[in-house]
Formats: structure tokens, C-alpha cells, sequence
């Protein structure tokens, strides 16, 4: 089993681990502090470090739950040490841009009442999905105000683990189907942005809005009806 750091401290950007499996598909680490790709959130991308030099890691995703690492260049061996390294620009961006789609979701439903139904993002843009019945420009205007009020509040950034009926019975954390995740899963991994928005999610956040900083919304557009879609960017 592989321990992972990211879940816990989103800023530890390098450690030491060992190689315990080589798959096909990539290496299986002791300890890792790549984020595995899922809820939206892209796998980092990075470096392993050892006795025959460097290896690029060029994703991070999970099979069979377990957390891979795919990589560049000529397979290292179990049990060689390494010393794994995000790249943490990227990762970085990714941080703010997680957390600015938890705020523009939390936007759409204090103000609005909408529920989420889908997002995704790369590193300084995201999007969410809304079954919104029609949706406009100046509703993007609307949202992109309230949006940046809220991030420059400078709301700080928790992560919360609840007991799972404890979790499905928290009336803000439904909005983001709970009930969905796996029957197992047993406590859920809660991202609390305390005084705006609190969902069941894996990914990683910055310690607070403030972090972000400025965001556009850049489209606002229909997939279909009642699912409307908002793009964001990070302005810089």
C-alpha cells in the first residue's frame, strides 16, 4: 500500500520513497507525493531521482486504487531508492484552479440554488456544469463579481475527514453527491473552505482563497438543455 501525502499536505513538494512494483503501466511507490488523477483533477507530473539518475514522471493515476506513476526512460528496479519530486508550478496552479471551481460551485449555489453536476480543469483554467435552464453573458458577469468578492475574502482552506453518515447527512454536502461514492469509503475526505463552501472531494487546495487570486469567467455555454456550462481562468 502506498502512502500518500498529498490528501493531507497538498504542499509537501518532494520526499524520499522506494519503489515496491513495477507495472506495465508505471511504478508503484512506498510513499508518494504526486496526486493520482481523478474528480477533475489532472495526476501530477514530475521527477524520481536516484542512483541511475533522473526519470521524468509524466502522469499519476490509479489502478486498481493504487496510485502509478508513469514515466519516461528506462524502468528503475523494486527496491531502488528514490527521491520523488512534483513539479510544483504546475501542481501550484492546479491548487488555485481546484479551489476556484469549489468557489465558483459554491457561488452558483447560495446565490442561485443551483447544484453542480459536473466540472473538470488544467492547470489556470477549470469548468463546472449547472442544470441551469438557459444561461447569458451577463449572468458570467454576474458570477465572475461574486466570484472574486468571495475569493478575496480570504477564506481558509481546511481538510476534514467525516464519518460517512455523518457526511450524507450534511444538507451542502449532498449538492455534490456523496451518496455516489463508494459504498467502502468510510470516513470521506472533506475540503471545508470555511465560510463559503465545504464538499467531499480528493483533490488538492490552497491554504486559502486569497491564494487564487483574480478570476474571468471566459464562456458561458449551453450543453444541452438544462446543463449549461461556466469556463474560468485564473487571470494570472
Amino acid at each position: 500500500m502506498t502512502e500518500e501525502i498529498a490528501p493531507r499536505d497538498s504542499y509537501v513538494k518532494s520526499i524520499d520513497a522506494h519503489v515496491i512494483d513495477v507495472l506495465e503501466q508505471g511504478l508503484v511507490l512506498d510513499k508518494t507525493v504526486f496526486y493520482a488523477r481523478g474528480g477533475g483533477q489532472p495526476g501530477d507530473t514530475g521527477i524520481l531521482v536516484g542512483d541511475w539518475g533522473d526519470l521524468p514522471i509524466t502522469d499519476t493515476f490509479r489502478v486498481k486504487g493504487t496510485p502509478v506513476h508513469q514515466f519516461d526512460g528506462p524502468s528503475p528496479a523494486v527496491g531502488d531508492a528514490v527521491e520523488a519530486t512534483i513539479d510544483w508550478n504546475r501542481r501550484h496552479l492546479l491548487m488555485r484552479t481546484h479551489t476556484a471551481v469549489h468557489a465558483l460551485t459554491a457561488i452558483l449555489w447560495y446565490e442561485f440554488g443551483v447544484k453542480v453536476t459536473g466540472s473538470g480543469m488544467e492547470p489556470g483554467v477549470g469548468r463546472a456544469d449547472f442544470p441551469l435552464d438557459s444561461i447569458s453573458v451577463a449572468f458570467g458577469e454576474t458570477v465572475e463579481a461574486k466570484l472574486n468578492e468571495a475569493l478575496a475574502r480570504d477564506h481558509e482552506t481546511a481538510i476534514r475527514y467525516l464519518h460517512r453518515e455523518e457526511a450524507l447527512g450534511d444538507p451542502d454536502l449532498i449538492r455534490t453527491q456523496v451518496s455516489l461514492l463508494p459504498d467502502w469509503l468510510d470516513p470521506i475526505r472533506v475540503v471545508d473552505i470555511i465560510g463559503l463552501d465545504k464538499q467531499a472531494d480528493g483533490g488538492t487546495h490552497v491554504r486559502s482563497t486569497a491564494e487564487v487570486g483574480a478570476v474571468r469567467v471566459v464562456k458561458t455555454e449551453s450543453k444541452g438543455k438544462n446543463n449549461k456550462r461556466i469556463r474560468i481562468e485564473l487571470v494570472q
